[in-house]
């Protein structure tokens, strides 16, 4: 039984959210934002999960130098060496790595878990049970491991995980491939197989195991100040970070790691789960009304239409007439209407235009 002082969690919270625009802005993202009204904000939620399986003091918040005053806004509970900044964006590898260098530092015996900011997870006491025998799986082991559930569709907006041989234990496997974000027609054949689970993008391992699978994937970067500084101070690490993170690919953690390791493993969970982080993904999550209607905690009237997602912003209405299968989505100076078919690849379009166009007043 691992003590429970040793388990770490990191949140990641640097994204910039782009796939839920226009609700979701370059200056207030997703994970920071209210999306459904509930009184709480996506990181709050998931800080607020997580504090029910491990001490507040070990739960660190990666996310962009742009945003650390809004995460000591919305977690006063958390410290500011809790905090890590980076100075630019470079995807999941580089935070998890700065994150586990970071930790390791104070706890050598640490076990971390990696955790989105903008994940639902409708059953808490089986998410509590399976992080709990996850993170006893990798304790002192030379094992990452990744979080998977069974699909219960086939969308093509989530990522794979292709079990292989079984281990020692129930519910635990090898893992034999990944395949992100596939067409409609292979995740409808991954589902049927039996054979993938949806990735969570929930990451587990023992801070030594995660380290050098870093050291062998990519560069070499936070290692030089310990040979440097072995009693480095947050400042310096910090100013250090600073002045080298250019260095690190903007990478995935997935792509830069998990696909190239050959020490990864899937555990089967059960905890009710869905990744908010497209329309599609929260229109297929919602409850709807009897024309499949999804509207997001809006005041609006709605007539003669069908399969819709709806988000308008406090104070405002909208009448919607005629539409089928569309995104209707309203946040300050910005309205999208479009099809909600391939919504990911439209929304990244357009957002992608209008900044080249008319710059960040519209992004």
């Amino acid at each position: 039984m691992i003590d429970i002082k040793d388990n770490y969690c990191v949140i990641l919270a640097g994204g910039l959210g782009r796939r839920l625009w226009p609700c979701s802005r370059k200056n207030l993202p997703k994970q920071f934002i209210d999306f459904f009204g509930t009184g709480s904000t996506a990181l709050q939620q998931t800080f607020d999960r997580f504090t029910k399986i491990l001490p507040c003091k070990n739960i660190y918040v990666v996310t962009n130098e742009m945003y650390v005053n809004i995460v000591k806004e919305q977690l006063p509970d958390i410290e500011d060496d809790n905090i890590l900044g980076e100075p630019i964006n470079r995807n999941t590898a580089p935070s998890v790595a700065w994150a586990a260098h970071h930790i390791s530092h104070i706890n050598s015996k640490a076990n971390i878990i990696v955790s989105p900011s903008d994940q639902l997870v409708i059953n808490e006491e089986n998410f509590k049970r399976d992080v709990l025998e996850g993170l006893e799986f990798v304790a002192d082991n030379d094992r990452l491991l990744t979080m998977g559930v069974k699909p219960t569709c086939p969308e093509p907006g989530y990522g794979y995980i292709q079990i292989g041989d079984v281990t020692d234990k129930n519910n635990f496997w090898s893992v034999k491939s990944f395949t992100e974000k596939p067409e409609r027609d292979f995740a409808k054949m991954f589902m049927e197989s039996g054979e993938f689970y949806w990735n969570t993008g929930l990451f587990l391992g023992h801070a030594v195991s995660v380290l050098h699978s870093f050291d062998n994937f990519l560069p070499v970067v936070l290692r030089r100040l310990d040979s440097d500084n072995p009693d480095f101070t947050f400042e310096e690490e910090c100013q250090f970070v600073k002045e080298n993170y250019s260095l690190y690919p903007n990478i995935s953690l997935d792509y830069g790691i998990l696909e190239k390791a050959s020490n990864v493993y899937v555990m089967h969970c059960d905890f009710g789960w869905a990744d908010l982080g497209t329309w599609h993904s929260i229109y297929e999550q919602m409850d709807k009304d009897s024309e499949n209607n999804v509207i997001i905690d809006s005041n609006v009237i709605i007539d003669d239409s069908k399969n819709n997602i709806v988000k308008i912003s406090e104070g405002k209405m909208a009448v919607i007439n005629g539409l089928d299968g569309y995104i209707v989505a309203e946040k300050d100076n910005v309205l999208v209407i479009c099809k909600k078919g391939d919504s990911s690849a439209l929304i990244r379009k357009y957002v992608n235009e209008i900044q080249m166009k008319l710059g960040d007043d519209f992004v």
